[in-house]
């Protein structure tokens, strides 16, 4: 049984979410004996363009404020998205960064200009056997996850497993947990530029009538759907087993890191912060968890919102928890210790 521990917060005040957040930090450090390194990174969402409800950057002050007192540099470490959108580029992802209000520290942006610096790291589980981490993410030793916890139209739920599942791996990690490991190309989209075919190092685009990905010879890094200037390049989101993926790829970005998780029960969204749109949370606030094992953590935030709303919200997601626990990521069964 994992401890994890809740501060109850039901009000908008982001000042004060910072200070619980700190609260819990110092509560997990104090408890377990936490040293930290010369430098932590801190893991969070910046938000898509467009997203009003992601976990604004003042609720992050007292951490990286705190961290900064006791000798310890910290930075914001991210990877680049999949999809076409404003976080696709490492220039677009922190120019999208910074107009959200994350200026305090650096931005590390893991896995380079466009999605495809990464390192393979070695799990064997069911589905996956060596998953492709941002290669930034491997000078480190210590993190700070700090997840936002709402919905996800293909995971169920987004919280600390999927900030290290998707928020760790380079983009051809991304497209191998939602489908298989090449991209496809829109016919009626592409207008043979030949960008892509200039920019694959690996040879295995052919620019004819239109661009032809050769599956033979294509690693999926997905540095293509992010160079096509015509969005014609595109993942398909038909993979199986994505759930599973998912658990297995925050095994494999957790191996051998010491890691803090705290998770804000707040602004709780029908789907995830990489919505570029103005939506209403469907639940009201409820706090925030923290502890050092993300299972138990996501588990006890999935059982809140449950219980908040009175309706069985995000169930989907309790296949990856199940799976998660199998391949001994942590454990569902917890403690919840209220500060």
């Amino acid at each position: 049984m994992s401890k994890v521990y809740f501060i109850k917060n039901s009000e908008a005040d982001y000042n004060q979410l910072g200070k619980d957040a700190l609260e819990l930090l110092k509560k997990i450090v104090s408890e377990d004996g936490h040293k930290f390194e010369k430098e932590v990174p801190i893991k969070v969402h910046f938000g898509e363009k467009g997203n009003k409800t992601f976990i604004p950057a003042k609720c992050y002050d007292e951490t990286i404020n705190y961290l900064k007192e006791i000798g310890v540099s910290p930075s914001y470490i991210e990877t680049n998205v999949l999809y076409r959108g404003s976080r696709t580029t490492t220039e677009l992802h922190i120019e999208t960064a910074k107009s959200h209000g994350f200026t305090q520290i650096p931005i590390l942006i893991a896995d380079g200009d466009i999605g495809t610096e990464y390192d393979e790291i070695e799990i064997n589980k069911e589905y996956i056997k060596k998953c492709k981490i941002g290669k930034g993410y491997g000078k480190f030793k210590q993190f700070i996850v700090m997840s936002h916890f709402k919905g996800h139209i293909a995971a169920g739920f987004g919280g600390a497993i999927k900030q290290l599942a998707m928020g760790f791996a380079a983009r051809s990690g991304k497209l191998e947990q939602h489908s298989g490991i090449s991209p496809v190309v829109d016919a009626d989209k592409c207008i043979s530029c030949g960008i892509c075919a200039n920019k694959c190092n690996f040879g295995a685009i052919q620019n004819q009538d239109t661009a032809v990905i050769d599956e033979s010879k294509c690693i999926g890094c997905a540095g293509c759907i992010a160079v096509c200037p015509q969005g014609a390049i595109e993942n398909t989101w038909g993979g199986s087993n994505f759930l599973e993926k998912l658990s297995e790829y925050a095994y494999g970005a957790s191996k051998g890191k010491d890691i803090i998780y705290i998770t804000f029960v707040h602004n709780i969204t029908k789907d995830c912060d990489c919505s570029g749109t103005v939506m209403k949370p469907i639940v009201d606030n409820i706090g925030i968890l923290a502890g050092k094992d993300p299972v138990a953590l996501d588990t006890a935030c999935l059982d809140l919102v449950q219980e908040k709303s009175g309706r069985n919200l995000f169930e989907k997601g309790r296949k990856s928890l199940m799976h998660a626990e199998k391949i001994g990521l942590g454990t569902m069964e917890y403690e919840i210790i209220e500060i």
